[in-house]
C-alpha cells in the first residue's frame, strides 16, 4: 500500500527511548515522569467500590456531572473563577488528549501556534498533524524567563493560539502573577486562544502559589486550562484529566471530543468525585513533592552536578559542565549504559536543539530510589 504520512519526520519520543534504554541496561529510571510508589489505597478502594456498585458502562460524554461539579468547586476555591459544570468543564482521557483535541478543534491549515521552548513534546506534532505552523519562542536564562519583546514580535494575523505550561516541564520553573498580567495585556484585543497546560498545578514549592490562567478574567475568557488527575494523585496510568474553558470554546471542543474519545472511564470518575471532597488530598501535594525534591538535592550535594532547586513539577535540572563537555544526548545515553541512571537530555525540547549541558531528573520516586541514584551519580 502507498500512503502519505501526516508526520513523516516525527522521531520516537525521548521518553520511550530513555525508558527503553533504562530497561535494557537495568538502570535506575529517573527519566520518564511517573511515580514508582503506590497511590492512596483509599482511592483504589473507591474505584473498586464504584465497579462493584455497577458503574461499568458508558459515562456521559462530558464526564459525570458530579465530577464536573467537584472540579468546579475546586477551581472556585483555589482560583476564584466559577466554571459552569454543565457547559464549561469536560473530563478527558488525560491532559494529552485534551491538548490534542483543543488543537484539532481550532487549528486550520497555515494557522500559527506559538510554543515556548523548551516544551513538552506533544504540542508540536498535534499542530503539524492539523497542518498548522508551530512558531517558537525560546525561554531565556537559567530561570527560563519569557522574552516579552520577542514574543510580541511573533504575534501576527495568522496567530491563532499560544501554548503555555506552568509549572513548567522540563525546567521546573513557574510563571508568576506579573507574567500572567503581561500575557493578558499582550493578548487583549486579539482572537488568540490561550492553551494553558497546568498538569502540575498542585506541585509548587517554597510557599509559592500557582498562577492559574483561571485566576485572571482577561485570560480566562480566552483560555483552555488542562489538568491531570494522573499527575495529581500518582495514577498516571489511569489517563484521566479534564479541561475547562468558556462555554463558546467548550461547545466546539466537545464536537471533536465526542467522536475522538466519547467518554472516559466511569468507575474512576465516581471515585475521583468522592476523593475530591477532601481538599487535603491535593493541597498537601506541594509539601509531599518538596520533600522529595529536597531528599534528592541533599543526596546530590556532594556531586559534581550544579543545580538550582526546582520551583515546581517533579523534575530537577542538573548542569553537568563540571563533568564533561559532550552533547547532552550523548552524556545521557552514556549515563544509562556506563553508570546505571537514566535522565532526559533537555536539548530535544529546545529550539534548534540548543544544548545547555543540562539533564532532567524525575524525583517522583521512593526515597530509597532517589538516594540510590544520587549515590551512583556522586561517584562520577
Amino acid at each position: 500500500m502507498q500512503f502519505t504520512s501526516k508526520l513523516p519526520d516525527l522521531p520516537t519520543t525521548i521518553f520511550t527511548i530513555m525508558s527503553r534504554l533504562a530497561h535494557k541496561h537495568n538502570a535506575i529510571n529517573l527519566s520518564q515522569g511517573f511515580p514508582n510508589f503506590d497511590p492512596d489505597p483509599v482511592l483504589i478502594d473507591l474505584v473498586a467500590d464504584a465497579m462493584k456498585s455497577g458503574y461499568n458502562q458508558y459515562a456521559p460524554m462530558q464526564g459525570t456531572y458530579t465530577l464536573r461539579e467537584a472540579i468546579s468547586e475546586k477551581i472556585s476555591s483555589l482560583y476564584g473563577h466559577v466554571y459552569d459544570p454543565e457547559y464549561e468543564i469536560t473530563v478527558t482521557a488525560g491532559a494529552t488528549q485534551a491538548i490534542y483535541t483543543i488543537i484539532s478543534t481550532f487549528i486550520h491549515k497555515d494557522d500559527e501556534v506559538i510554543i515556548l521552548k523548551p516544551a513538552y513534546d506533544c504540542y508540536e506534532p498535534a499542530i503539524n498533524a492539523n497542518k498548522g505552523i508551530p512558531v517558537f519562542v525560546q525561554l531565556e536564562g537559567d530561570d527560563f524567563k519569557i522574552n516579552w519583546e520577542v514574543l510580541k514580535q511573533k504575534i501576527n494575523a495568522k496567530t491563532k493560539m499560544l501554548i503555555i505550561n506552568t509549572p513548567h516541564n522540563p525546567s521546573g520553573s513557574v510563571l508568576g502573577k506579573d507574567d500572567m498580567k503581561k500575557l493578558a495585556a499582550l493578548l487583549k484585543g486579539t482572537n488568540i486562544i490561550l492553551l494553558s497546560d497546568e498538569v502540575y498545578e498542585h506541585i509548587v514549592f517554597d510557599e509559592q502559589l500557582h498562577s492559574s490562567a483561571s485566576k485572571y478574567p482577561d485570560l480566562a475568557e480566552r483560555t483552555f486550562v488542562c489538568a491531570s488527575f494522573g499527575k495529581t494523585f500518582h495514577v498516571t496510568g489511569w489517563k484521566i484529566g479534564y479541561c475547562v474553558a468558556p462555554k463558546t470554546l467548550m461547545h466546539e471542543f466537545r464536537k471533536v471530543h465526542q467522536f475522538n474519545v466519547f467518554c472516559v472511564d466511569h468507575p474512576k470518575q465516581k471515585a475521583l468525585t468522592t476523593y475530591l471532597k477532601s481538599p487535603k488530598n491535593y493541597q498537601s501535594l506541594n509539601l509531599f513533592y518538596q520533600y522529595k525534591r529536597d531528599v534528592f538535592l541533599q543526596a546530590m550535594a556532594g556531586s559534581r552536578f550544579k543545580f538550582t532547586p526546582s520551583k515546581g513539577t517533579f523534575f530537577q535540572l542538573m548542569d553537568y559542565t563540571n563533568i564533561t563537555n559532550e552533547a547532552d544526548t550523548i552524556f545521557a545515553e552514556r549515563l544509562v549504559k556506563e553508570v546505571g541512571v537514566a535522565a532526559i537530555p533537555v536539548s530535544v525540547f529546545n529550539m534548534d536543539n540548543q544544548d545547555n549541558k543540562v539533564l532532567r531528573f524525575c524525583f517522583a520516586k521512593k526515597d530509597e530510589t532517589l538516594e540510590q541514584a544520587a549515590e551512583i551519580l556522586c561517584k562520577i
